[in-house]
């Protein structure tokens, strides 16, 4: 095999990063095993016990129920799943902003539930009056974000778990981004803040870990009784998952990566990430450009079309928010240097525009 794999040199679009040393080393040696098959791999099983414990102790919840999953699409399917297999109406329905993550679309249209998306507010927020109105006896799930994909905004998550309960709703948290850097913020977030209920975490962007290595967490195992089917035919005799065969690398992985860094790693990365956002955000500031503040390690930014296309030609890979500013992520790969090599690409670009085509004439 000739092609190789994705250098992160020219990275700025991707909320997946390179795995740290060690989280690649395990999940070299766990490639193999299948913890969807606990009963046959108890080794794999047991990793992934851990790994649930610690992102619990990270998202604030003592006693932890879930599972290491493909990502935050799987977990955010999952919770929607829980969901609308707890409430009896035949016409359920999921109130979210405008803000999550397309997943919830996809669960929408394979769980057969209605998907009420309310807008954000001034501050790229979920607005706390839009999800009031459009909640109702027939509400099985509100959805907050904890670090949105476009702008790394958190969503009021405690405001939203009064509204969730007075419903009788269940609140999901999708911190599948941010949650390994919110322990490190002043935000109120996790299970510990508010009435969650569920929660996407992948240990795979932030956490350093090898793809694929997403998380679901519920507070409650009965909770994930809603998801049990039975398996005759393996050791073990139910499963909770949604995929039957899962990834031992990344159970494996996932429990590496946090062993070696949460939480004074994880902190310092936090640090160093937030900084380089910031110093991102003043340098777009300081040449012109329109920049949301980056409350998170994310930058947007209003850079016009024809740059953003000539930047791409240059090899960077970066992606554009919904209405069309420039979207860089500070990922652990994203260095000062890449930073300023990528504003110097910039610069150099803005003086060639500026400069006046000569005429025939």
């Amino acid at each position: 095999m000739q092609i190789e794999p994705q250098a992160f040199d020219r990275v700025l679009s991707s909320m997946c990063t390179e795995p740290h040393p060690v989280a690649r080393e395990a999940a070299e040696r766990f490639l193999a095993t299948n913890p969807g098959d606990p009963g046959t791999y108890p080794s794999v099983s047991a990793l992934e016990e851990e790994a649930i414990e610690t992102l619990g102790e990270v998202a604030g919840l003592e006693e932890p129920a879930g599972y290491i999953a493909s990502g935050g699409t799987e977990a955010n399917i999952q919770a929607v799943r829980i969901a609308r297999n707890r409430v009896a109406t035949r016409t359920p329905n999921v109130v979210m902003p405008e803000s999550a993550h397309f997943s919830f679309q996809k669960a929408a249209d394979v769980l057969g539930v209605e998907l009420r998306i309310v807008p954000t507010d001034e501050t790229h927020r979920a607005d706390l009056e839009a999800v009031r109105s459009s909640v109702d006896e027939e509400t099985a799930l509100v959805v907050g974000v904890a670090g949105t994909t476009e702008y790394g905004r958190v969503d009021p998550i405690p405001e939203l778990g009064e509204i969730a309960r007075s419903v009788d709703a269940m609140l999901h948290v999708d911190a599948a981004w941010g949650g390994f850097v919110l322990p490190f913020t002043d935000y109120e977030w996790h299970f510990g803040h508010a009435p969650v209920d569920t929660m996407a975490i992948d240990p795979h962007k932030m956490g350093q870990a090898a793809i694929p290595a997403g998380g679901l967490l519920a507070r409650s195992s009965t909770l994930l009784d809603e998801l049990a089917v039975d398996t005759p035919y393996l050791e073990s005799t139910s499963q909770a998952t949604l995929t039957g065969t899962r990834s031992g690398a990344g159970v494996a992985s996932a429990v590496a990566a946090m062993d070696e860094l949460w939480p004074d790693g994880y902190r310092r990365q936090y640090v160093r990430a937030q900084n380089n956002a910031e110093w991102l955000a003043d340098a777009l500031e300081k040449r012109g450009y329109d920049v949301v503040e980056p409350t998170l390690p994310l930058v947007a930014a209003d850079v016009p079309r024809s740059t953003f296309d000539a930047l791409r030609a240059k090899g960077w890979r970066i992606s554009r928010t919904g209405t069309g500013e420039l979207r860089v992520v500070c990922m652990p790969h994203v260095t000062r240097e890449m930073l300023a090599s990528f504003v110097g690409d910039l610069d150099r670009l803005e003086v060639r525009a500026s400069v006046p085509v000569a005429s025939d004439d």
